[in-house]
Formats: structure tokens, sequence, C-alpha cells
């Protein structure tokens, strides 16, 4: 935990089961999400292939579960750290020119 707590520049272990609770509950958010989104755009397992279904459903998952976990992160009283790992990890996707300040 300790080696966590330093990479993630968090002081309290309470921080950390936030951080994961807060992961967990988002990604069954998104799941959650997911499933009325893809049958209003027509996509269900029981008139299209799950080699064709699964993957796009995935692909869909990942832009809703980006999106809620700052907000998911708030909820647990994590915002900054959640803000800050959106930042980092959009702009390895790059995406960073969306958080660059112009001076």
């Amino acid at each position: 935990m300790e080696k966590l707590k330093q990479r993630w520049g968090i002081e309290s272990n309470i921080a950390i089961v936030l951080i994961f609770c807060a992961f967990a509950v988002n990604g069954s958010f998104a799941a959650w999400v997911a499933k009325p989104i893809t049958n209003f755009i027509g996509l269900d397992p029981d008139t299209i292939s799950g080699w064709i279904y699964w993957p796009l459903r995935i692909i869909l998952i990942f832009p809703i579960y980006q999106l809620t976990l700052p907000i998911v992160g708030w909820l647990f009283g994590q915002f900054k750290f959640f803000w800050a790992f959106e930042k980092k990890f959009l702009t390895r996707l790059g995406f960073g020119f969306l958080f660059k300040k112009e001076n």
C-alpha cells in the first residue's frame, strides 16, 4: 500500500479505499448505462452476432467510463485525484490538446 500511496501521491489508506470503490462503482455504472444506449441504437444480442455485439458494447462502454469517472470520483470525495488521472490518461491517448493552457 505504501508504494501505491507514494506513486499516486495519496496520504491515507482511506483515500485508497475510496479510490478503489470509485473505480469499481464507475465500471458497473458505465456497463449499466451502455445497455440502454446499445438497445436504442438497435444493437441487441438476440438480433446480432455476439462477435459483433460485445466488441461494439465494450467500445461504447469505454467513453462512458471516461466521462463518468471524474463524476463518480467527486461523489467519493476524490475529484482531484480522478481529474488528474483523466488528464494524464487522455494525454497519453493523444487528447492532451484539450488540457493545454494558452498563454
